[in-house]
């Protein structure tokens, strides 16, 4: 099975506000680079959009090393997600999940892949996630220029 690494950040100019998202993704010698951005967001939903967008590209049945400076992605995907789809996604004071549609997303594609979930410190100097962020940043630019 090919093992692909991924680098994924999300950025936002006021919370909310315009946003958006970045990531790398690595396989052998190859890399691809790929960004995007919404006008009126969140950085929780520009975090979690970078992991979908990213798993998304994703053509063929792989397992994936997702990096993420988020510990909001990878705790929710990880270990809050189980509880959620349990209790129909509603939180521990009962009410709706938030970024409900963009869990749900990305439990789906987790299924069509083997994904192994690491946090990184983020702006804290590590190369990938840097670059990650550049895209995100990249992306929310591209939005805001074409809007």
């Amino acid at each position: 099975m090919k093992r692909i690494e991924i680098y994924t950040d999300g950025a936002c100019r006021g919370n909310p506000g315009p946003g958006g998202w970045g990531a790398l993704l690595k396989f052998d010698n190859h890399e691809k680079e790929i960004s995007g951005g919404e006008d009126n967001t969140t950085n929780n939903r520009m975090e979690l959009l970078a992991a979908i967008k990213a798993i998304e590209s994703v053509k063929e049945t792989c397992e994936i090393d997702l990096y993420t400076d988020s510990k909001y992605v990878k705790q929710g995907i990880t270990e809050w997600i189980i509880k959620w789809k349990t209790n129909g996604f509603k939180n521990s004071k009962k009410k709706p999940v938030v970024n409900a549609d963009l869990w749900v997303q990305l439990d789906d594609l987790t299924n069509k892949h083997k994904i192994n979930w690491f946090w990184v410190k983020g702006h804290a100097g590590h190369e990938f996630n840097e670059r990650a962020d550049m895209l995100a940043n990249k992306g929310l630019d591209d939005m805001l220029e074409n809007s």
